[in-house]
């Protein structure tokens, strides 16, 4: 499945939804280096985000990470999940701990994120 993902350097990641809108979540180097994810300060939907700014914290035994919205947008749906269950992002990084689904402002934003391909070489995994 991560093949049909992009990145951010700052280790989120995108997938398409090919509407307009994308899913976002962070890659699973990010949830090793972090360790037991214990909680997840989620976004509210109807939250607007800016590409490259923080938008969302995810906090584990380890560290506190800040979350950077690759994208900019309008958060439309939040993983509700997460709020009960944050161990999800360890888990299932790339499908069920999904952080937000964002209604893009600029499409052509996701083509200044990086490539599955191009990310897994830089950051082996």
């Amino acid at each position: 499945m991560t093949d049909t993902l992009k990145f951010a350097d700052t280790h989120e990641w995108v997938l398409d939804n090919g509407d307009g809108t994308i899913t976002l979540g962070i890659s699973n180097q990010a949830q090793q280096f972090l360790g037991d994810v214990v909680f997840v300060d989620l976004p509210e939907v109807g939250d607007s985000t800016e590409a490259g700014e923080t938008f969302s914290l995810v906090e584990s035994v380890k560290a506190a990470s800040d979350i950077y919205a690759p994208v900019t947008g309008e958060v439309i749906e939040i993983n509700e999940e997460l709020a009960d269950s944050p161990e999800l992002i360890n888990e299932s990084p790339y499908s069920a701990g999904w952080i937000a689904k964002i209604k893009l402002t600029d499409i052509t934003e996701l083509d200044n994120l990086i490539s599955s391909e191009d990310y897994h070489a830089a950051n082996e995994e």
